[in-house]
Order: structure tokens, then sequence, then C-alpha cells
């Protein structure tokens, strides 16, 4: 049977139940690599940062799952100029949230409280064609603005706080109005993926292959792995991108490196899992991926991360380059780092100007020292 003529898919209903079809002239099937394509691109997009890899098919019309926030509104007009380059920037955080069914996954303090556990910056380059990640250290001191957050409290502004404390102070408006205060660039969109929802897409996705150089064994996270290839399932990848103290000097800037390894590692395995032919998997991972996001309001739809998504279809693996933020230990106490000013700004200034970030930007800046423990 041709192309043409193949009927398309029925896709189950969450019960299980098969809608019947309508009668009528029947419509061309959408083809396989189409739905692979916005797969992939929408995981390159930022969601994939810590494993929220969106598919965002409108035939499953689950924009019920999603959950968005009027940022816009929150921050209003005192924001950095939108440059009209072709490039995009968007700000994903991970959040570190110990209320309802995150509580047992989060670690650390029971206080219900939520935090901006990941955070970085995709920049995404004119032509849609690769990408730049540049990760935020959580331990980052920082001078926060004042801000308002989306259910319209105001903030006072708090000088050398930890960066992930504007989250747990307000929410996505604060962290977007400190980001982008650091950097002087207007955060395009947001994304936010929160634990549960991670750790159980990992699982739909039958597992993330990884391989470590080294031993891990971080009775923190509750990660243990010898050297050598191994498949992570959802528990496993949400403790390999939480683990510090079981890899590099055991910070932040270590943990930050094997997030960023397994994003790539991600990133190949979303390319390569066979599931765009099974509809329940398709399904599964579609209902999974939009209940674990939080978004800004214009890409509060299914349709509108779709299309976002068919913009990026270019962008993998080989073609995103991650960084940290040029960051050195804080000499008042080595728990905790400052941002390297001068080199930041050449970060930024390469972001706003759409060009590569320099290699002088990071050379001489802390590392964390876990570099190559993780790759995919």
């Amino acid at each position: 049977m041709s192309a043409e003529s193949t009927p398309e898919p029925v896709i189950p209903q969450p019960d299980g139940t098969v809608p019947r079809r309508g009668r009528g002239r029947r419509r061309k099937a959408r083809g396989k690599g189409r739905r692979a394509l916005r797969a992939t691109a929408w995981t390159a997009a930022g969601v994939v940062v810590l494993g929220g890899a969106g598919l965002g098919y409108v035939y499953f019309k689950l924009n019920g799952n999603i959950r968005s926030l009027d940022i816009n509104q929150a921050l209003g007009a005192e924001r950095p100029t939108k440059i009209d380059n072709g490039s995009e920037n968007i700000l994903v955080l991970g959040s570190d949230s110990r209320s309802g069914s995150n509580k047992k996954l989060g670690g650390g303090t029971d206080d219900g409280s939520a935090r901006s556990d990941t955070a970085m910056i995709v920049h995404v380059h004119e032509g849609h064609k690769k990408a730049d990640v540049v990760s935020i250290p959580r331990d980052t001191l920082v001078d926060r603005p004042a801000c308002t957050d989306t259910g319209g409290t105001t903030h006072p502004a708090a000088t050398g706080v930890m960066f992930n404390e504007s989250y747990s102070t307000g929410g996505a408006a604060c962290a977007v109005k400190t980001v982008e205060s650091l950097t002087g660039i207007r955060m395009d969109h947001y994304l936010e993926v929160d634990f549960q929802g991670f750790q159980k897409l990992i699982d739909d996705l039958g597992g993330v292959p990884v391989t470590t150089t080294k031993n891990i064994d971080d009775p923190q996270s509750h990660l243990t792995l010898r050297a050598g290839t191994h498949t992570l399932n959802g528990r496993q990848a949400l403790a390999l991108v939480r683990t510090r103290h079981g890899v590099g000097d055991g910070s932040d800037l270590g943990r930050i490196q094997l997030q960023q390894a397994f994003v790539k590692a991600l990133l190949t395995q979303v390319r390569h899992v066979g599931v765009f032919g099974n509809p329940k998997k398709l399904y599964d991972l579609a209902d999974t991926a939009t209940k674990a996001v939080t978004t800004d309001s214009d890409l509060g739809s299914v349709n509108s991360l779709t299309d976002f998504a068919d913009g990026l279809k270019g962008i993998g693996a080989k073609n995103t380059t991650m960084i940290t933020m040029p960051v050195q230990y804080d000499p008042a106490d080595p728990n905790r780092v400052i941002m390297a000013t001068a080199k930041a700004r050449l970060v930024w200034n390469a972001l706003k100007n759409d060009q590569p970030v320099p290699k002088a930007a990071t050379v001489g800046t802390a590392t964390g020292g876990a570099k190559g423990v993780v790759s995919g």
C-alpha cells in the first residue's frame, strides 16, 4: 500500500478506548519523520535541560495539562529591550519543589518550599540550526532586584543572596527578573520542569544510556554507579542530575557538568528512540511531558509548543554548546560562588550579538572538576 493511501493511526484515549473513524474523504497521513522531528526539536529547544522533552503534537489536544504563567504582565515594561536579530533566549528551570508528590523526590529539607534546582539560558541562534546553553549555578551570590510575582505580590530587593532564592521568593517571574538583571538580556520564553515529571518522562522513554568514566557514589542523591555504560531509569537519571558529593570537588559546579552531559545524552536518545510508530507510547509521552512543564503564556498551548518546536528541528546534541556562567569561588565562603564579571560580560555580549561564546570567557574560571565523568 502506498504512503498516500495509508490510513491515519487511531490514537487511543487515556481510558484505553478507541475513537470511531468519521466517514468521508480520507486525509493524508502525517509522516513519521515529521513526528520524529517535532520530538527532537522540542527536546533541543530547552525543556531537555532537565529532561522535559515536550512532545507537542497538535492531535493529542493536551492543552489542559500545560500550566502557563503571564510573566510579561508581572514584569511590566522595565525589562531589557528585545533583540530582533532572529535569535531567541529561553530560561529553563528545574524546580526543586518539596511539596506534594515531589516531596519524596526532593531530598534536602522537607519544608514544602520550592527552589530553582537547575537554571539554564538556552540561546537559539538565528536560523535555528545551533544553540548555546549557559548554566547558572544555584549557589551564585547575586543582588536580586525588586520584583512582582504572577500573583501580584511585590518582593523587595536583596543583596548577596543565592541565585535560587529568587525563585523561592517570587517564583518564575522573579527568577526571570533576576536573570535579566544579571545578563542584560531579555528572556523571550520561560520553561520549568518538575521532579516527578522528569522522572516519569525518562521511564516513558525507556531510559537514557550514559557512560561513566569513574565510579559515582553519592549517599545524598542515593546514586551508586560503577564506571561503565548504563541505561538510567527515571530515578537514576534524577539522582544523576542532582549528584554533587560523589564527583569532582563536591560543588554545585560539578553537578552542573553532570547535568550538561546528561542533556547531550538525552538529545541523542530522543533522536533514536523508537516510539513514533506506537500511538499508545506517543500518547503516554505527550501526556507526561505536557504535565511536567510550566511555560510562559506565549507557549501555553500544545499548538504554540508545536509551532515553537517546528522552528528548532535542526538542533541536536552535535550543534549544542554548553558552558557554565563564568564564576569564581567566594573568598569568604568556599561553598558559594560569585560571577566573574569581566568574563561573564564576554558571554552576555556574545549572546546579545548572536555570536559564538569566545573560549576566553571560561578560561581560568571555577569548573567543579567533573567534566568527562559522564558522557552520552
